[in-house]
C-alpha cells in the first residue's frame, strides 16, 4: 500500500464509520499518547525496564500502527501530503 492509499483509505473508514475526525488538537494529543504507548513496549523489550505481568504480549506492531493511524488521520486533517512530505524530508 503506498502512503497516498493508505491516507485516501483512512479517510474513507472516517467517513464510514467515524461520522468525522477529532479536532486537530485531540488528535496531536491522542498521537502523543499512542507514542508514549510504543515507548513503553520498546522500553521494555529492548531497554533495561521489564514488562509488569500481563504486559508481555502487547504488540509493537499493533502500537506502531497506532501512531501511523492517527498521524494520518492529522495529516488529512491538515491537507499535508504524507508522501511529498516524505520526500522532502529526505532531500
Amino acid at each position: 500500500m503506498t502512503i497516498s492509499t493508505a491516507q485516501e483509505k483512512v479517510d474513507e473508514w472516517i467517513k464510514k464509520y467515524g461520522v468525522r475526525y477529532f479536532s486537530e488538537l485531540t488528535n496531536m494529543a491522542l498521537l502523543t499518547e499512542e507514542v508514549g504507548e510504543l515507548a513503553r513496549i520498546i522500553a521494555r523489550k529492548y531497554g533495561d525496564q521489564s514488562f509488569k505481568k500481563g504486559e508481555e504480549n502487547i504488540s509493537l506492531s499493533e502500537e506502531m500502527g497506532d501512531v501511523l493511524w492517527v498521524l494520518i488521520c492529522l495529516a488529512n486533517q491538515t491537507g499535508t501530503d504524507l508522501t511529498k512530505a516524505l520526500e522532502e524530508s529526505l532531500v
